[in-house]
């Protein structure tokens, strides 16, 4: 069994080995849920320029839709409290996303399980660069959805662009409040 310690130390090569490996995910484990996510793989002056945690927030609409939105973490460190940032009392949140099934996306690595989240369907501005992304999720261990590995990779059409960035989720709570789509997507 691997902890989200083990995912923090590792390359990204072996990021990429354990995304492959990975193990499917049932979507309704994940309805209304929140995650603490870890960026991985991306230079260090990069997440000084960004952020090093965030939460990631899961939830089944009334239509039946699984989406979600991640939501800026003050940076306390790895093992520190997930305090959401706000503005104007609000957390303060970004990159709204559906999450699908896999099949159909062209993937620009080896991945043939888990769940596909998709930026370019959650309801943000078309100009905004985040709709382009396109992150696979897998869980890191056989059933259970308790720590999850995910990969950014950009949908630019006609071809796919890998990114650095991994990410690692670890189960902290139930859904503690909704935040609607930026537009109707």
């Amino acid at each position: 069994m691997l902890t989200a310690a083990d995912l923090w130390g590792m390359s990204r090569a072996q990021l990429g080995e354990v995304l492959a490996a990975g193990h499917s995910i049932d979507p309704a484990t994940l309805d209304d849920t929140e995650y603490r996510g870890v960026s991985l793989g991306l230079p260090a002056w990069i997440e000084r320029l960004s952020w090093k945690t965030f939460k990631k927030v899961f939830h089944r609409d009334e239509s039946g839709v699984l989406r979600g939105w991640n939501v800026r973490l003050e940076q306390t460190g790895l093992d520190g409290p997930s305090t959401p940032m706000q503005r104007k009392g609000k957390e303060l949140t970004f990159g709204h996303y559906r999450v699908l099934a896999a099949d159909g996306y062209k993937v620009p690595r080896s991945f043939e399980q888990g769940l596909m989240i998709d930026y370019g369907l959650g309801g943000n501005a078309s100009f905004d660069p985040i709709s382009r992304l396109r992150d696979p999720i897998v869980a890191v261990n056989p059933g259970s959805t308790d720590l999850l590995l995910g990969w950014s990779y950009a949908d630019l059409g006609l071809f796919r662009l890998g990114t650095p960035s991994f990410f690692s989720l670890e189960s902290d709570c139930p859904l503690t409040h909704r935040v609607a789509p930026p537009r109707a997507a």
